[in-house]
């Protein structure tokens, strides 16, 4: 089979399509055939050797295709290994591309339990964009975050695929949803998706800015922060609101005042991918909720991998990149 294969940590050039071995059948285990396999942030950490993984390696969490076994048209939820409480994944808990092949590849192998049918509705594409960022949004958002609906959310950007997927979902379930972004143009895309409105974070102001949005400029009910702005983000909650952070793209540290912090009587919450519950439940709002589809920002071929990760690292794209592999 063909797969995009990493002898070497570094910059994008490492990643180079070359022909392997199918994987071998074994029990418990199921072979699906990919149709699409989608980026993530996640994989240019892994590239970058961040997460030491082993070498020869394969990249990706993210895919869509067939049961080699069934015919039947799935998703792969990459979060492996979760183990038996919600509350926190377990010990034994890893992401598909970390340690194991991923789905940068015409086949992939996972545990049975991390395929699920793939969405009525969803193009290939559509649907390799889905798992990572729906299952972790998802947990963010409801889960951990408790949104509901009437409540109102900021997403701190606009473009990448969490705040894309936040947006659809955020609205899809009634919210009132505001972003920041670094470009008009992204908060307009991001509006088509059901954002109400948003703000620039290249004005010092932004938060201010974004407070005004609020419902009765009084502040967000919930601040959804993946870059780890979070004295910008604790600016914009209104008193006894939740701050649910899932990642760090911006700050290594953050300093806080803890003064303001109880007498505002503010949540700290922080979230990673979800579990399979988190996915089955994912899939259900999915089929009862209008929640749009993750908007596909790029298309690239299996050898192409190292082109879209660059356009991924440019960071000008709005939603997706997704690698096809038919």
């Amino acid at each position: 089979m063909q797969a995009v294969v990493m002898r070497e940590f570094g910059a994008a050039e490492v990643l180079r399509a070359e022909s392997v071995r199918e994987p071998a059948p074994r029990p418990g285990w199921v072979t699906v055939g990919l149709r699409a396999s989608s980026l993530n942030w996640h994989d240019v950490l892994v590239r970058e050797g961040r997460y030491g993984s082993p070498l020869p390696h394969v990249l990706g969490a993210d895919g869509a295709g067939v049961r080699t076994d069934t015919g039947e048209e799935v998703v792969i939820l990459p979060s492996l290994w979760w183990g038996h409480g919600e509350s926190a994944p377990g010990a034994d808990f890893e992401i598909l591309g970390d340690r194991r092949w991923g789905t940068y590849a015409e086949l992939v192998q996972v545990p049975t339990g991390c395929v699920a049918p793939k969405p009525t509705g969803l193009s290939w594409e559509q649907a390799a964009a889905l798992p990572l960022v729906g299952v972790t949004t998802y947990r963010a958002l409801l889960p951990r975050g408790r949104l509901q609906r009437g409540e109102s959310l900021l997403v701190l950007g606009s473009g990448g695929g969490v705040a894309t997927m936040a947006v659809s979902l955020a609205s899809g379930i009634g919210a009132r949803v505001v972003v920041t972004s670094s470009s008009p143009d992204k908060i307009t895309q991001a509006k088509a998706l059901g954002a109400a409105d948003g703000v620039l974070y290249t004005d010092d102001d932004w938060p201010d800015q974004a407070r005004a949005l609020s419902p009765g400029e009084a502040g967000f009910d919930v601040v959804l922060d993946p870059v780890g702005s979070w004295q910008g983000s604790l600016r914009c909650l209104k008193p006894g609101g939740r701050l649910v952070v899932l990642g760090a793209s911006r700050a290594d540290s953050v300093v806080l005042e803890p003064r303001a912090f109880y007498f505002g009587q503010y949540e700290l919450i922080g979230t990673t991918m979800g579990s399979p519950r988190d996915f089955a439940a994912l899939l259900r709002l999915l089929d009862t909720h209008d929640v749009r589809p993750l908007p596909i920002s790029a298309t690239f071929s299996l050898d192409g991998a190292a082109d879209a990760h660059r356009f991924l690292e440019q960071g000008r794209g709005f939603g997706k990149v997704v690698l096809t592999q038919s």
